[in-house]
């Protein structure tokens, strides 16, 4: 069931990058597993799922401890969810990738301890475009100076931005704020604040608006292990 969900996904990735002039191959598909099982990983992974995305930490430590011989297959762990300081730690030891860098304190405190452990961390800052109180993330007024502060501390790795735009039955209607979030990549790239051109958005419903505008991470949770209880 899993495979068959994956394949799909992937045909609407490739249909979505047609249309856009792109390559499937640029877009990374982060199957979001939170709230399912360690077995419905090692069948995604066996469907060719390679990046997995979690909520929170707490949950993802067992599931990665238990899944952990899958890293030889190339398994990389993604964190999407919010991230509080005082799991930043925690985080760094599990996550390949961390999406929800939220403000320019939880990214130096990343960096320090990135430096303790003589590794970098590979983080995207999240930009909150719509002001929802629900949301985390900087606003875009705040982000170039942050980029910049953050770009003069050597244990950490600003690959690019992250964004969860409102919920819209009409796909479309996302589409103004991926259309910015892609704006504000390429004005930080043009000022060198950024080590590389990542854009994590777009989810289940309305990935292939999120792929036209310029998506390189698509977290899909629901579309390939079905729905949460």
């Amino acid at each position: 069931m899993i495979a068959d969900r994956v394949a799909a996904v992937r045909e609407r990735i490739a249909r979505a990058a047609e249309r856009a002039g792109r390559r499937p191959d640029e877009i990374t598909l982060v199957a979001v597993s939170k709230t399912f099982p360690a077995e419905a990983v090692a069948e995604a992974v066996a469907a060719g799922c390679l990046d997995l995305g979690e909520n929170r930490v707490q949950e993802a430590e067992g599931k990665i401890a238990a899944t952990s011989e899958l890293r030889a297959k190339g398994l990389r762990w993604h964190l999407i969810g919010h991230l509080q300081a005082n799991k930043a730690r925690k985080a760094l030891s599990l996550f390949d990738c961390i999406h929800s860098v939220h403000d320019l304190d939880l990214g130096r405190r990343l960096a320090r301890i990135a430096e303790e452990m003589g590794r970098a961390a590979r983080i995207l800052i999240e930009v909150d475009l719509a002001g929802e109180a629900t949301k985390h993330g900087l606003t875009a007024e705040r982000l170039p100076e942050t980029l910049d502060a953050l770009r003069g501390q050597p244990a950490v790795s600003v690959e690019g931005l992250m964004a969860i735009p409102p919920f819209f039955e009409d796909a479309e209607k996302a589409r103004p704020f991926f259309r910015r979030l892609r704006q504000l990549r390429d004005e930080a790239l043009r000022a060198g604040q950024l080590a590389a051109g990542q854009l994590s958005m777009g989810m289940s419903h309305d990935l292939e608006v999120a792929i036209e505008e310029g998506a390189t991470l698509i977290r899909v949770g629901t579309a390939i292990f079905g729905g949460r209880s």
